[in-house]
């Protein structure tokens, strides 16, 4: 395509934020040009069919939606859907050398009560829960709202809270004293544990509070904590962003990477590269939905402190149809239809931390499984949703990048067998007898370790946060918005930005008003 020598804005990358930004830029009457160094839009939020000669479109990297505003939605006018999971996760164990396990539905009631009864023998760690979680929606219902409002301060965000304990509970306590003083129950206290380790690598009483910026970005979302699934797949939002994008007015060129930035705070140019050689184009303002580290080589800059390392595996598969449990009393298809938590013990989860920090890939790796297809046949050609199959994502945790980097495919196959052996535990058939094969007869079933995700996505160490996560307050030299850098009119717009990490536009969103207040 044919692009101009000079726009009011150039959006680095397309992403979910960059194209959110775009669309608020170009809505807003500004010149906006987007640069994508792949051939499509959408990063890590895409829908693919990664199996040869199978109509399946897996939500191939980010597969779920939480943190993604109402607004956003309602102000880009995106034809874009989510659903209500009836289940929010299922827990399998063995208790007394029997096959049991936890239910517990989205909304917590009778099914919910009468599961932790009978894995814990009555109803205090229920009511515990009930508690516990009624705390994090009220604080959940206080912050969400503020994350695309220019950035408060830790005092302003705390009297927004409005609860002392709350505020305590998961901002300056580690997040394993708040879980063991709520709860008893090791597996209880594992099922809540997950969502601090979710692309963190950390222990329950990290001193750094890494795990409980984690936890409070995954039950904050939407001022409930609902995990949703994107009707389509996640590239069904790209997609409508991406049209919402180009309807206003922004070009967005694809096959068009980034490779030097140069700025006087005032107006900057961005040289780009195609298969055709470089060239450069002049902005106002730039917003970068790479990551801070990206941004720095773009800037010929020092990277800005410790290198960022991801600690997931990631895992889709294709199954022609979903194994029978160990634990006869729940259906497979409500197990799987909620977050399917394995080797996620408390003391699993902390057992796994310590091998894995000492270098050692965890002899018990603990993930969590969806199915998307469930939720969503969608996703897959009417022949295969009517013959049975259903799609299978898991997500790892405690897998730092330093356990690849020496020889990543034996670590990464290493790893993934010892994950599905820890599923399988659960199951009453092998989960490979239930594997889908591509048009090549090979089994469906891809794996990415944090390496891959770096060569892929460039996420850097494979980092889905772009670097650490930050509470979603004000703390040094973070600017207005939490997206604002060194130089006046260059701004982060993707997950490194204060307030970012997850599926949600909000980087973008902010990037874009911080570019129309300059």
């Amino acid at each position: 395509m044919s692009l101009r020598s000079s726009y009011d804005a150039v959006v680095v990358g397309g992403g979910h934020n960059g194209l959110v930004a775009a669309a608020y830029l170009a809505r807003a009457g500004r010149s906006v040009l987007v640069l994508e160094r792949l051939g499509h839009t959408g990063g890590a939020a895409v829908s693919a069919r990664a199996f040869a000669g199978v109509d399946a479109r897996l939500s191939r990297y980010s597969y779920l939606v939480s943190l993604l505003p109402r607004a956003i939605v309602d102000d880009l006018g995106l034809t874009f859907a989510v659903r209500k999971r009836a289940v929010s996760s299922y827990t399998p164990a063995v208790r007394g050398g029997r096959p049991t396990g936890l239910l517990v539905e989205t909304g917590p009631g009778a099914a919910t009560r009468e599961s932790f009864a009978a894995l814990t023998g009555d109803d205090r760690e229920f009511d515990a829960w009930q508690r516990f979680y009624g705390m994090t929606q009220h604080v959940a219902e206080r912050v969400f709202p503020t994350l695309t409002e220019p950035l408060p301060t830790r005092r302003e965000l705390r009297a927004r809270v409005g609860d002392d304990d709350a505020w305590r509970a998961l901002f300056e306590r580690p997040l394993g004293e708040t879980v063991e003083a709520a709860f008893a129950d090791d597996l209880v206290r594992g099922v809540v544990l997950t969502d601090g380790l979710i692309g963190t690598f950390a222990s329950a009483h990290d001193p750094s509070l890494a795990q409980n910026r984690c936890f409070l970005y995954h039950v904050i979302g939407g001022g409930t904590g609902d995990w949703d699934v994107p009707v389509g797949g996640m590239g069904a939002l790209t997609d409508a962003l991406a049209a919402a994008a180009r309807a206003a007015g922004a070009e967005i060129a694809t096959g068009h990477e980034a490779v030097a930035l140069r700025t006087d705070g005032e107006r900057a140019e961005v040289t780009y590269r195609t298969g055709d050689g470089e060239d450069t184009v002049a902005a106002r303002t730039v917003l970068v939905g790479a990551s801070p580290v990206a941004l720095a080589a773009l800037l010929g800059e020092d990277p800005p402190g410790p290198a960022p390392e991801g600690a997931q595996l990631k895992v889709n598969m294709l199954l022609r149809r979903l194994p029978r449990l160990r634990d006869g009393r729940v259906d497979p298809r409500q197990a799987f239809a909620g977050t399917f938590h394995v080797a996620e013990g408390y003391g699993d989860l902390e057992t796994a931390y310590r091998e894995a920090a000492a270098g050692m890939l965890p002899h018990a790796p603990p993930s969590e499984i969806y199915c998307h297809s469930l939720t969503d046949p969608s996703i897959l050609a009417a022949d295969l949703a009517r013959d049975g199959y259903q799609t299978l994502t898991l997500f790892g945790l405690h897998a730092p990048a330093r356990l690849f980097t020496e020889d990543n495919e034996a670590a990464r196959e290493e790893l993934l067998r010892a994950t599905l052996a820890q599923l399988d535990a659960h199951l009453a058939e092998p989960l490979a007898d239930c594997l889908a094969t591509d048009a090549e007869g090979r089994p469906c079933i891809e794996a990415k370790s944090p390496l891959d995700l770096e060569r892929d996505l460039r996420l850097p160490g494979g980092n889905i946060f772009h670097r650490e996560l930050a509470f979603p307050y004000a703390a040094g030299e973070t600017g207005r918005w939490g997206v604002e850098t060194a130089h006046a009119n260059v701004l982060l717009c993707g997950a490194g930005a204060v307030r970012g990490g997850g599926v949600s536009g909000i980087p973008g969103h902010n990037a874009a008003m911080a570019a129309l207040g300059r």
